[in-house]
């Protein structure tokens, strides 16, 4: 039973604390990213099994995570409330070639990542040549040209 509850909470702990990390940080990682999931994923590793790391309850942690992680996505498809609570929605950044100020320091972006998304996608050299921006729910930008 401890190792359900340890499970339970470390999922519940690492949402938290991703959400509060923002979608930005798991679009595209860069190599502190990386590091820095490796350290996190080596710690839940620890947190998670404690000092049993017999292969039933490595079982029983697993298990517990997918259950957690179907009943949460049932729940996502139920509730618009859930689903907007835990993957929140998508944000536009940039409105007729305006950036939203606010929005971008709320999501920790700066008009380079913005431009560096318009250039890939679609081209775009220059701000005033973008109607919207968008932050997607996956971290990624979209952007549409006027």
């Amino acid at each position: 039973m401890d190792s359900v509850l340890r499970a339970a909470a470390m999922y519940l702990a690492l949402m938290v604390l991703f959400k509060i990390a923002g979608r930005r940080s798991l679009a595209e990682l860069t190599t502190f990213d990386f590091v820095l999931l490796m350290i996190i994923g080596e710690a839940t590793q620890q947190a998670l099994l404690g000092d049993d790391f017999s292969l039933t309850n490595s079982m029983l942690v697993i298990v517990t995570l997918i259950a957690i992680d179907v009943g949460l996505s049932l729940l996502k498809q139920r509730s618009q409330w859930v689903s907007q609570l835990i993957d929140g929605g998508p944000t536009i950044i940039v409105e007729n070639g305006k950036l939203l100020h606010k929005r971008l320091r709320h999501a920790r972006l700066i008009e380079a990542d913005v431009m560096e998304a318009a250039r890939s996608s679609q081209g775009i050299e220059t701000l005033e040549q973008i109607k919207f921006a968008i932050l997607e729910r996956n971290g990624k930008i979209s952007v549409i040209a006027v």
